[in-house]
Formats: structure tokens, C-alpha cells, sequence
């Protein structure tokens, strides 16, 4: 495979292709008649939608191959003048870290259209079209080499999940999408004031700014409370995207009125653009302010609070679909301490976490959309031993919760380990206490299981509700099998994030210590 993607010239286009493919599938859609001979909306966009994003999959599938984990530079990387006068330019890459971010973007797209195939009926066109753009704009924040295109790319994916909550979401879309909206903008804000102070900092030599990340990297000489403030503008930006606690609060009702594919997104994917955030961005350009004992101290403090709160506010909701939203909120938390604990294990924990997450989160909320479509309700109250007349949705239900949980054998496991072995090496009060996180998700999750499933089937309307079909059964079953792989052999993964990783601590510790001793010489 590797002779055939270098006999193709596949890392000189790859990337650019990526970025690419989304957006001419969104052109195409647009174009379409908007309804069919029969004077429905046109099914052809959602049939189009799922073709590009299944090729935006097999392209970016390559890059599994073509990537050398011994190589710790930047691979299949590209880099072109965008616009010259700002000194903006077009400039991507891939490492160890970006690289899971983006087959985890590829992998969930084509699923979460195959979830919005019945429960979209309206304005079909332009749904599928955003969720084509929101694809561009995510690989972009994954790619960027440039802190200009990167917040081009932080912006563009804001926009698309704006209009899919406010337009197709719940009863209380255009709080919820307002709320989204408001919350991610403005840090956003302030991390762009920080942008454009760094590239008027590192100005190239005709005078003009310069945004590369990798000439930002080696900046050693901005004042140490200049460093603090403009890591402070990065970390709202990336704490309000993750969310960490108490930043949160946008993100259940974000959740509960998205519609199943929003939701799958928000939380597979836009939500760990915080956390590569803080691993791109705000750890390597700012080390002496992120590992300043203080912010940090705090910052962990934080992390943990998240875990032990998100668990025991989801154990007490009567919404399934608002607890699952706030289970992110424990779940990142435990990435969050991964990344400040900031050893081999937990960074590397805190990744396959963010994996784990996408994948298993993802397929929750999906489960929960196919039987609201059934049942047209998400209360946990409303259901009741529907595992007699529904086995299959069951026990995929039930296994997707155990792989949340964390059950060894299942990805979930896995990351949490490293996170807590990991951090224990340097926070070892804090590692404990994180640890009853998982036994808090293990209460909400298995209750709502036995609610939802296992308790007497004392509700008449549940009698017949009709098990997975089989366009349901072929978006869960990819699911499903990461799940096992990534729970039984991770090598692979890890294998390919080590590098990365390694280089990420030795680059903040580094730079750390040298602020560290400018600032006692001072």
C-alpha cells in the first residue's frame, strides 16, 4: 500500500484534497433541483452527501500508510502563499496528534448522515451542504500550520453548527444555538487579538507579520505576564470549546436540541478541538505560562472538578440524551488532566481518550436518535423493559455503555488507564480522586440502562416498537468494531501518537525551564 500512494505522488495532494473534497460536494448539492418529480424534497442530496463523504474517508485512509511514526516532523505537508500582504499563508501538515483527529472527522461523517437519513425532511439541500462545510472547516483547524488559517478554519466550522441546531434542531433551538453561538465567539475573540500579537511579534524580514506556527514555536523573548495574558485568550477559546467545567454550560443545551447528527459531531469531533487546542497551540507556544505551578495547579483542579461534577449531574437527569452530554463533560476532564499531567502516558492517554469519546459518545447519541424517531420521546421514565421487544438496539446499547464506562476490553478502557497510571507519576491525590469518576459513570450509565431497559415493560406504547433495521445495523456495526480494536489492540494507534507525544513534553518542559531561569535572572 505505501508503494502505491508513493507511486501516486499521494502526499503532495492529499491534504489540499481533504479541504477540497467537502466543499465541491457542498457546490454540487446546492445545485440539485430542490425537489424530485414527485414534488418532494430531492432524497439525491443525502444520497450525494453520504458518496463524498465515503471518498473523503478512503482519501484520507491513506494516511494511515503513507505516515512514518519514526519521522516526528511534519508529514504530506504543503505550504503556499495565501495572502502575502498580512503574511497569511496556506500552510499544512500532519503529525501523530493531528493525524487521529482527522480519520476520527473522516470515519464519523459518513455515519452521521446515514443518522440523519429519515429524521431530515426539510430544507434536506442546504442541511448537507453545511454539514459538508462544517467537514472543511474541522480538517482545517486539524491541519493548519498558520495561526491565521487556523482561526479561519476555528471560525468557518462555527458558523455551519449554528444554522444545523437553529434550523433543524429541538423546541428550543434558537436559545441553544444562540447560546453555542455566543459562548465559542467570543474567546474566540480574544484568541484572535493574541494571533495577531504574536505574528506582530515575529515579523519577517520586509516587516510584514509572520503567523507560521513553527517560527512562533522558537519565541522565547516576550515578557513573562505578556506570555500569561496571551495564554490566557488561548485557554478560553479552547476551555469553552472542550468544555471544561465551568465553562460548560452551553453544551447540554447545545446537545438536547441538535438534531442526532449535530449532536453525533459536537460531540465526536468539535468538541476535542479544544483539547488538540490546548496539545497544538497553547501548550507549546505559551510552556512558561501553562507550566507555571499556579495556572497549572488550577487548571488540574478544574480537569478533576469536571470529572466528579459532569458524572453526578448526569446521574441524576431525567433527559438519556442530556445525561450523555454530560458525561462529556467528565470525560474530557479526564483528557484535560491527561494533558496537564503531562507524561508519556497520560498525553498519550489523553488522546486515545479523545478517540474513545468520538467513537462511543458518537454511537450513544446515535442510539438515542433511533429510538427517539420510534418513540418521540427521550425521557428515561418513558421506556421500561423495551429489551424484550427490541434485543438488537439492546444489546448494542448496552455494550456501547459498558465501552463509556470503560470496561476493560473495550476502548474506553484503555485511555482512562493510561490517564490515571500516567498522572499519578506527578499528581497523585488528583489521579485518586479522578478515579471515582469511573465508578460514578458506571452508576448513571448502568441505572439508565436498567430503566431503559430492563425494568417491567408497564408502558403500552412500547409494545411495538420496531427493532434496528438495516441501514441502522450498518452505521452502528463500524461503531462497534472500534470499539473491540481499539480496546483489545491499541498498539497501532499509540505506535503512531508516541512520536508526537514525546516531542510535545520534551518541547514544553524545555522552553518551560528556560523561562523558568530568565525569570530568577531577572
Amino acid at each position: 500500500m505505501t508503494s502505491f500512494l508513493e507511486s501516486i505522488g499521494y502526499n503532495s495532494w492529499v491534504l489540499p484534497a481533504l479541504l477540497l473534497i467537502p466543499l465541491v460536494g457542498a457546490v454540487v448539492i446546492l445545485a440539485l433541483p430542490l425537489r424530485d418529480q414527485t414534488g418532494f424534497e430531492n432524497p439525491a442530496a443525502r444520497q450525494l452527501a453520504f458518496w463524498f463523504f465515503l471518498l473523503e474517508f478512503v482519501v484520507s485512509l491513506g494516511l494511515w500508510w503513507s505516515y512514518d511514526p519514526a519521522d516526528i516532523g511534519w508529514q504530506a505537508s504543503i505550504d503556499m502563499a495565501w495572502i502575502p500582504t498580512w503574511g497569511a499563508r496556506f500552510t499544512l501538515g500532519v503529525d501523530g496528534i493531528a493525524l487521529m483527529m482527522v480519520l476520527l472527522t473522516t470515519f464519523i461523517m459518513p455515519l452521521a448522515v446515514l443518522g440523519s437519513w429519515t429524521s431530515i425532511r426539510t430544507k434536506v439541500r442546504s442541511y448537507y451542504a453545511l454539514l459538508l462545510i462544517l467537514t472543511t472547516g474541522m480538517l482545517g483547524v486539524f491541519l493548519a500550520r498558520d495561526l491565521f488559517l487556523f482561526y479561519v478554519m476555528w471560525e468557518v466550522m462555527l458558523v455551519p453548527m449554528y444554522f444545523i441546531i437553529g434550523i433543524w434542531g429541538g423546541e428550543r433551538r434558537i436559545y441553544a444555538s444562540l447560546k453555542f453561538f455566543i459562548y465559542t465567539m467570543l474567546p474566540s475573540l480574544l484568541m484572535l487579538v493574541a494571533i495577531i500579537y504574536l505574528g506582530l511579534h515575529v515579523r519577517t524580514a520586509t516587516g510584514t507579520p509572520d503567523f507560521s506556527y513553527d517560527h512562533l514555536l522558537g519565541v522565547s523573548n516576550i515578557p513573562q505576564r505578556t506570555a500569561l495574558w496571551l495564554f490566557a485568550a488561548f485557554f478560553l477559546a479552547f476551555a469553552v470549546k472542550v468544555p471544561m467545567f465551568p465553562f460548560h454550560t452551553w453544551l447540554p443545551d447545545a446537545h438536547v436540541e441538535a438534531p442526532t447528527a449535530g449532536s453525533v459531531i459536537l460531540a465526536g469531533i468539535m468538541l476535542k478541538m479544544g483539547t488538540f487546542g490546548f496539545l497544538r497551540f497553547a501548550l507549546p507556544l505559551f510552556p512558561g505560562a501553562a507550566m507555571n505551578p499556579t495556572i497549572r495547579m488550577i487548571i488540574l483542579v478544574l480537569a478533576v472538578i469536571g470529572i466528579i461534577y459532569g458524572a453526578l449531574v448526569a446521574m441524576v437527569q431525567p433527559d438519556f440524551k442530556k445525561l450523555v452530554a454530560y458525561s462529556s463533560v467528565s470525560h474530557l476532564g479526564f483528557v484535560m488532566l491527561g494533558i496537564f499531567a503531562l507524561t508519556l502516558q497520560s498525553v498519550q492517554g489523553a488522546l486515545l481518550i479523545m478517540i474513545n469519546h468520538g467513537i462511543s459518545t458518537g454511537a450513544l447519541f446515535l442510539l438515542v436518535g433511533m429510538i427517539y424517531e420510534r418513540r418521540h420521546s427521550r425521557l428515561i421514565d418513558a421506556y421500561g423493559g423495551i429489551a424484550r421487544v427490541v434485543p438488537m438496539f439492546a444489546a448494542v446499547l448496552t455494550f456501547v455503555s459498558l465501552s463509556s464506562i470503560g470496561l476493560p476490553g473495550t476502548n474506553g478502557f484503555v485511555g482512562e488507564f493510561l490517564v490515571l497510571i500516567g498522572s499519578f507519576k506527578t499528581y497523585p491525590a488528583l489521579a485518586v480522586i479522578s478515579a471515582t469518576g469511573v465508578i460514578f459513570a458506571a452508576a448513571y450509565l448502568l441505572w439508565a440502562i436498567q430503566r431503559i431497559l430492563f425494568n417491567p415493560l408497564d408502558k403500552p406504547e412500547n409494545t411495538h416498537l420496531p427493532d434496528l433495521n438495516k441501514r441502522e445495523l450498518a452505521l452502528l456495526v463500524p461503531l462497534l468494531a472500534v470499539i473491540i480494536w481499539l480496546g483489545v489492540y491499541p498498539a497501532p494507534v499509540l505506535r503512531r501518537m508516541e512520536g508526537s507525544s514525546q516531542q510535545l513534553i520534551n518541547r514544553v518542559e524545555a522552553h518551560s525551564e528556560l523561562a523558568r531561569l530568565s525569570q530568577a535572572t531577572r
